[in-house]
Formats: C-alpha cells, structure tokens, sequence
C-alpha cells in the first residue's frame, strides 16, 4: 500500500497539486491563530486557559457553538478573524441548494449545465456576504462584548479604553466586523483554490483540517494530570485510554466506511442501445445504486442545530427558566428523545427532497431502461421510492448510533465532550466522507496515467 501511494509524487502533476494543497492549508491554520482587530492576544490565551481548567464547553450556547465551530472550520472561542469559518458560505450553498429543488426557475438554471452551475455558485458567494455580516454581529455581541454569559471570566474588550461610543464603534466594531467578513472570504477563496488549483473539494479539506486540529485537545485531555496527582499513574492511565480509544476509533471508521461506500444495487435493462450508428439489443446488465446513508452528515447538522436552541431560550439571558434548563440539558432523556426523533426526521425530509424518483423513472422510461419485473413508469417510480424509504431507515439507525457514541465515550474514558466527539457524530462522518473522496479523486488520476491505485480492487 505505501508503494502504491508513493506513486503519487512520481506524477509532477499530482505533486505539484499536493504541495499547493498542503501550502493553503499551512495559510488556513496560521491565520487561525491570528485574532480579532483590537483584541489582545494575552486574553484570548486567557480563554483557552480558563477552558481547559474548568472543562467548560461555554454554558447554554457552548454546545451550539461547537456545532458550528465543527461545521465551519473556525472556532468562536479563539476571537480570530477565521472564527466564523466558512459557516455563512455553507449555509448560502444549502439554502440554494433547496431553493434549486422547490422553484422551478432555479432549477431549471441548474439543468443548463456548467454555465447554469457557474450562475448558482455566483449566487452562494454573492448569498454568503450578508450571512456573514449577520453572524459576524452575533459572535460580537454575544461572545467578544459579553464572554460571560459562556461561562467565560475574561473581558476581551473595554469599551472605555476606545474613548466613548463613536470611538468604540469606528475604531473596534466595524474593523472587528469587517476582519471577521474578510477572514470568511477569504477562506471561501482558500477552498476554491484548493478545488481548482489543488487536489480538489477545497471546502470540505478545510473543515477536515478543523477537525483533524482537535487531536491536540484529545492529547491533552488523555495525559493531563490531576491536581495533586501522581504524573506516572496519570500516564500509565492515558496510554491505555490511548489504546482503547485508538482501537474504538479505527473499529468505528471501518463501521463508518462500510455503511458510507454501501448501496443497494437495483437491476436494470435496456430494451435496445444506441452506439453510434448502431443498434443493440439490451441484454447487459447495468445496476441503479442506491447509497445506504443518502442523506450523509446533514441530518445530524440540522437536529443538533434544533435541539441547541431549548437551552439558549431557557438560558439566564432570555426566558431563564431552570425547570426548563434542566428538561433539555444537553444528554438529558428528553433532548436525547428528541434529537434521535429529528435525527429520523430530517434524514426522511432530506432524501424526499434530493431524491426524486418520479423524475428518474421518467428519465428511466425516456431511455428505454426499466427495472426486471416491474412496469415503467409509475410503478417503478414507486418502487424506487419504497426502496429508498427502507435504506433510509437503516441509515437513521446508523447515524443514530453514530451520533450517541461520543457520549458513551466520554463517560466511559472520562473525557471532554469535544475531544470525544472525534470519534462519532458530525466529525467522524465529514472526515470519513472527505477521505474517501480523497483516495477516489487520487486513484482515477493515478490510473489515468497507468499507475496503480492505493487500493487493490480500485476502479480501472
């Protein structure tokens, strides 16, 4: 295997493309540690110090964050100028990507091809700006302006060290709003580069890179020495955490992989093919997959998203209800009944929107393909929609069991919730999903040029 992927560098191309890759995303963490425009840099140490004494996750909005710092490449917490990520660009692709399903006029832009493709892109760049602005304010104003409501006891800013109300505005909010707009665009730029110019799905590399950064905090969370303890015993302790959660990881990745690459294979036939100038009779078999986990990741964004918000509404800032605080605790029965419920629901809502099995039949018919046994048409748009209502469900199941598994983690192995998160929810799916998407983009251009692939049994 290690032969194999020696081949890649043997390809002037694919070298040249990786060390491009590798070079923005050097770029994209050293601008991660770059703060906010008057912020001083001692306090923000200050916050990351005060987190890992207290283990603190942010108070009521500090599971939300988390959600979005995992999403977005970026971390509210470290007050840089990539701390929104690239967050506001994907929320304009998902918005436009359901807006391409539900009016007819988008979608039929996108079914122009490449050029109606190029418009839609131009749209989520021109959509992410005021997304950005929007966010931008929030992250100020409730987590730079007011870091205590997260549990945070450090002051960022002083609004008297700016000279009055004019003075703070002009000379630190506006240039604090403006850095952290640029900062997302220029990720945004970063991603595409890597897409164009790189080894290619720019965006998706940047969140991984994200993700993959929180070993730090694993490591430290596994080897850290109680107060008063004894530092042999603590790492003795952590080298045998390291092996359980190591063995864990890869099991769980293997489970991830498995259930990712996984489809259900639907025969079909052609009653005649057209090659050429020639006619021929339909007897090879062509199959219709169907993936186990259509929906991917976004069921698992959208119910953690929803299920973050009972705890800001009861939070001391708004409602400040304890008895509600209390029922949709993060982990509680209730917000674990819930979050597995829209977990199930969302997956449903996602594939009926995606997935469009009267237009496949229809294209299905328009070809002369049909499915053995079952009549063109409306009855094979019905089975396939039958079909992928039972892959659906397995799917709930899988990301279910996925989604609960960094909670059992943490309780079992007695770790931060965020360093345990590596190994399920949203982390494990996107990085799973950008690494096999990796090696598929790596084996065709390796095979293009009559190399071998990284696997045995890679498509020629």
């Amino acid at each position: 295997m290690f032969e194999k992927a020696l081949n890649v560098f043997k390809v002037d191309d694919l070298r040249r493309r990786i060390v491009l890759t590798l070079v923005f995303l050097f770029v994209y963490r050293f601008g991660y540690q770059v703060p906010i425009p008057g912020i001083p840099l001692g306090k923000v140490l200050q916050i990351f110090e005060q987190m890992k004494e207290q283990g603190s996750s942010g108070g009521a909005l500090g599971g939300f964050i988390k959600i979005i710092s995992t999403l977005s490449a970026g971390d509210i917490y470290s007050a840089g100028i990539f701390s929104l990520g690239i967050m506001p660009y994907i929320s304009s692709s998902i918005i436009f990507s359901i807006l391409a399903k539900v009016i007819p006029q988008i979608e039929q832009i996108v079914k122009e091809g490449s050029q109606g493709q190029k418009r839609l892109n131009q749209w989520m760049r021109w959509g992410t700006i005021p997304i950005c602005l929007v966010q931008a304010v929030f992250v100020l104003e409730g987590f730079v302006l007011h870091p205590q409501s997260h549990g945070i006891n450090v002051q960022l800013v002083d609004r008297a060290e700016w000279g009055g109300t004019f003075g703070f505005y002009g000379g630190f909010y506006v240039p604090a709003l403006l850095g952290l707009t640029c900062g997302t665009i220029f990720l945004m730029w970063i991603g595409e580069q890597i897409t164009e110019y790189g080894v290619g799905n720019g965006i998706s590399l940047l969140i991984m890179a994200g993700i993959l950064a929180r070993v730090v905090q694993l490591w430290h969370d596994l080897f850290a020495t109680p107060a008063g303890g004894d530092p042999e015993a603590a790492f003795a302790t952590g080298v045998l955490k390291f092996a359980v959660f190591t063995a864990l990881y890869l099991g769980v990745t293997l489970a991830v992989v498995y259930v990712t690459k996984g489809s259900r294979r639907i025969p079909v036939q052609y009653a005649r093919m057209v090659r050429g100038s020639g006619v021929y009779a339909g007897a090879q078999k062509h199959y219709l997959p169907l993936k186990v986990n259509q929906a991917n990741v976004m069921p698992v964004i959208f119910a953690s998203s929803l299920m973050a918000f009972p705890a800001v509404l009861f939070s001391e800032s708004l409602l400040n209800w304890s008895y509600g605080r209390e029922m949709f605790r993060d982990h509680s029965w209730l917000w674990t009944t819930g979050y597995v419920g829209l977990i199930f629901f969302f997956s449903f809502f996602w594939v009926q929107l995606m997935f469009q099995p009267s237009e496949m039949a229809k294209n299905m018919k328009e070809y002369g393909a049909f499915i053995p046994g079952i009549r063109p048409g409306k009855a094979t748009a019905e089975y396939l929609d039958r079909t992928m209502a039972r892959l659906t469900l397995a799917g709930c199941f899988f990301l279910t069991f996925i989604s609960l598994l960094p909670d059992v983690v943490s309780k079992a192995l007695d770790l931060q919730r965020g360093a345990a998160s590596l190994i399920g929810g949203t982390s494990i799916l996107i990085v799973v999903a950008v690494a096999l998407d990796l090696v598929d983009r790596m084996n065709a251009q390796l095979l293009m040029r009559n190399y071998e692939g990284f696997m045995k049994g890679a498509p020629k």
